[in-house]
């Protein structure tokens, strides 16, 4: 089978070079020349571990390719649209690239495939790109075939090669059955190995991704909590977190208290989700309360600081080690 990824950022060219690995032909897409320069050399833009190995590998087995035109390479099976949502002002998701990806696929497709949106995205955003190609081929005065759907990533930075090629489950929203049978074709290789396949309705896979992250931040921020109040009592949060943890309830993952959450994913989806409820009259209590507490916890370390030395910062001199908000990855957003 052959797919086109479009956007070679974190998700998208991890998605494109696994899907190369399984034996996909796959084109990337990137309307940043100078990268899809450098790419098509063999250099990488982003760190993430055994990625430039994998590139490599595929670009010389003839499996991996990498384009600036989206037009030329729609003679496909799939389109895969993973490019940036970038937060707006209000914290809500900007999807205009996502829809102009929609548009350029409309104006030059010529044969039935699927259009994947593979982004983070607000609910109601697929059916937004299906409305956007519709009327695209309605000005073209064409009838072409195409059916949308929501593939979500859930890949983490730092591990993100891992996560794609042994996922703890892949999650699919569609509305027809051939959507569905060519999402078991391109993932052939993952349901052969018993991997988790979830399909579901497009504006639940679209809340799925949200409500997964905005649950780890959860997480996160009460953690945080917990610790704060331990240093005011004088109990360890080291202790209180395997404790914690030790149930089979709670688990002992995204429970370590520090400076708060940051990274591309946390701190704009917990946003998107608290002005995505607005937008329909609802209040995200919780998630509000989760990002208040995130933004304060910035601050706690410089209170640290200024406590430990009396207020006295004048002329001292402080080594910063590591400046990733987390291992393994080159990412300093946020």
């Amino acid at each position: 089978m052959k797919i086109t990824v479009v956007g070679t950022g974190y998700v998208g060219l991890v998605t494109g070079t696994c899907f190369a690995e399984t034996g996909l032909t796959v084109t990337c897409i990137d309307i940043d020349k100078e990268k899809i320069a450098r790419l098509q050399k063999g250099i990488i833009p982003i760190y993430e571990p055994r990625l430039d190995e994998l590139v490599h590998q595929n670009m010389a087995k003839g499996r991996l390719f990498f384009s600036t035109s989206l037009a030329d390479h729609l003679d496909c099976d799939a389109v895969f649209i993973a490019v940036g949502t970038p937060p707006g002002e209000d914290g809500s998701a900007d999807v205009s690239h996502v829809l102009k990806v929609a548009s350029e696929t409309g104006k030059y497709m010529t044969h039935p495939l699927l259009v994947v949106v593979k982004s983070t995205v607000p609910v109601g955003t697929t059916m937004k790109v299906k409305q956007v190609i519709r009327e695209e081929l309605d000005r073209r005065k064409v009838n072409i075939r195409f059916y949308i759907g929501s593939n979500p990533e859930f890949l983490k930075e730092g591990s993100a090669v891992d996560d794609f090629m042994k996922p703890d489950r892949i999650i699919v929203g569609v509305e027809e059955e051939e959507a569905t049978r060519i999402f078991e074709k391109l993932y052939k290789p993952f349901l052969l190995n018993g991997h988790p396949f979830l399909v579901m309705d497009i504006a639940s896979c679209e809340m799925t991704k949200y409500a997964a992250n905005a649950m780890l931040a959860s997480r996160i921020s009460f953690m945080n909590e917990i610790a704060n109040l331990c240093d005011r009592v004088g109990a360890d949060i080291s202790q209180v977190r395997k404790g914690i943890g030790s149930d089979p309830r709670i688990g002992p993952r995204f429970i370590y208290a520090g400076p708060g959450y940051g990274g591309s994913c946390f701190p704009k989806d917990v946003k998107a989700l608290i002005r995505l409820a607005e937008e329909v009259d609802y209040s995200m209590e919780i998630l509000k309360a989760v990002d208040r507490v995130n933004e304060k916890q910035k601050k706690l370390l410089l209170g640290k600081i200024q406590f430990h030395f009396g207020h006295q910062l004048k002329g001292k001199r402080f080594a910063v080690w590591g400046l990733s908000y987390k291992p393994h990855t080159d990412d300093m957003r946020e």
